[in-house]
């Protein structure tokens, strides 16, 4: 015997309200992002337009609409937390920005330094595929480059989408000497990111040994021929480059032209760190 729609429905609603009681309901999913329920997208039903502006309509007259997929604003955010997931910055180095940057009373080579890096990040868009695409801060250790390239970076990568990739040379260097079994996965990676950040480039020795010249010089004639940035933080000066090996100096200071600035100088007033940042 065939049981009456109303009953049935009653026993369901009588069900579910059990249920309820006993918290067996599954709850509504909470999402990061609820605009698109963290897929990175949205569907948005976008008039469908004839060549002169007017929107069609189906037979029946109702207007038509073509479903179009666009990224939701969350998308960007979540791009950014995995670039700088991926950057090797530290953690310490990710919380560097240009507002804690303190340049009244500084210098005038410190304020500067710190001009040409905003400059760099307002143009890298126009400039990351031409010639001149590189940014060089150098000379005076303490004088802040690495804190104004390391906010560069940050913003880059969190503002703008960069994949860029931090390599501390003297840390870096170690640990491809402990394990050469990473060598050529670690240069590969340093050719081919969008934009190479290397820190204190040259520190460490008077004169750098032929293998760390040799690896450098691959990777930055790399980047040099295929129009790929660089973001380079030393004490050594241009003249100081090409005297470690004239092609590679050459090619930095012709990346880097337009962008590079030397703090050299009275060292306790040019040391940013000892006036404290």
């Amino acid at each position: 015997m065939a049981i009456p729609a109303k009953s049935v429905e009653d026993v369901l609603s009588n069900l579910r309200a059990k249920m309820e009681q006993k918290g067996s309901v599954a709850c509504e999913p909470e999402y990061d992002c609820p605009e698109c329920k963290d897929k990175g997208f949205i569907l948005k039903n976008i008039p469908d337009l004839d060549l002169d502006g007017n929107q069609r309509s189906w037979p029946n007259g109702e207007l038509k609409f073509n479903e179009t997929i666009f990224d939701c604003s969350c998308a960007k955010k979540r791009q950014s937390r995995h670039l700088l997931k991926i950057s090797e910055l530290t953690d310490e180095f990710k919380r560097v920005t240009f507002r804690v940057f303190v340049t009244e009373g500084k210098p005038q080579l410190i304020r500067e330094a710190y001009d040409c890096a905003i400059d760099y990040y307002k143009d890298y868009e126009s400039i990351k595929d031409e010639r001149q695409n590189s940014i060089c801060l150098l000379g005076q250790p303490g004088s802040g480059k690495t804190h104004l390239l390391t906010a560069l970076t940050n913003n880059l990568i969190l503002k703008k989408q960069v994949r860029v990739m931090y390599f501390p040379f003297v840390e870096g260097f170690n640990d491809l000497k402990d394990d050469f079994a990473l060598l050529e996965e670690k240069l590969n990676k340093m050719k081919r990111v969008d934009a190479l950040y290397i820190d204190d480039l040259f520190k460490g020795r008077s004169f750098p040994t032929d293998f760390q010249i040799e690896q450098m010089f691959a990777v930055i004639n790399y980047r040099y021929l295929n129009f790929k940035p660089l973001l380079i933080s030393s004490e050594k000066t241009i003249d100081d480059l090409l005297d470690i090996d004239e092609g590679l100096g050459s090619r930095i200071k012709e990346m880097s032209k337009g962008y590079t600035v030397v703090i050299k100088g009275n060292r306790n007033e040019l040391n940013h760190r000892l006036a404290g940042e």
